[in-house]
């Protein structure tokens, strides 16, 4: 759990659960060249871990008709830490979650008959990785540290109240960097209740 703070306007609702609200607060971010560079590292190695495990899901399936369980594939990252040693630079926890995404895409898939998971590029006009945990938001000297990186400057805009979920971090074509948390304000869904 994150430190909480009062909450203004400006707010932007993206996902509701079973009974409570997630609102999304998405920040500028300004890194330096050194934290830029770790920027592209994480980036990479989520693509990278993302693509390798849509390929062993894949090839599993058509083997054995079996799948693999996001717990399956985050078992077999510290092998790939040894292979791949570069991996071990970026924040293990990124990793974790870019298998959790790809879980989620697979059931969404299964669910809606649609929008087979696609390996990811380079090129992809939109770059992200995200910290599920262990990161700080500091509102009054707009910044916010991330594992691995640091602190990084970011435009805090608006303030936020709730427990602060996973954070994305995001490259524009542009070349822009963003930050995205997830936030439930603690809030009781009740329309989505009473349809229950």
């Amino acid at each position: 759990m994150h430190p909480t703070h009062p909450l203004t306007k400006g707010l932007s609702i993206v996902k509701i659960d079973s009974t409570r609200m997630l609102i999304a607060y998405k920040y500028r971010m300004y890194p330096d060249e050194g934290q830029r560079e770790m920027f592209l590292k994480h980036f990479g190695a989520c693509r990278f871990v993302y693509n390798l495990s849509l390929d062993q899901k894949i090839k599993t399936y058509e083997t054995d008709k079996t799948t693999l369980s996001c717990y399956d594939l985050n078992a077999m990252l510290p092998d790939l830490k040894k292979e791949f040693e570069w991996l071990k630079e970026v924040n293990s926890q990124s990793l974790q979650q870019t298998n959790r995404n790809l879980d989620s895409a697979f059931k969404r898939f299964f669910r809606e008959k649609k929008g087979f998971p696609k390996f990811k590029s380079r090129k992809n006009l939109l770059q992200t990785f995200g910290v599920p945990q262990n990161y700080i938001v500091d509102f009054d000297n707009n910044r916010v540290k991330l594992p691995k990186i640091g602190w990084i400057k970011t435009k805090l805009s608006k303030t936020f109240e709730g427990i602060s979920k996973t954070a994305t971090v995001s490259m524009t074509a542009t070349g822009k960097f963003f930050i995205s948390i997830l936030v439930e304000d603690g809030k009781e869904n009740r329309k989505r209740t009473i349809r229950i």
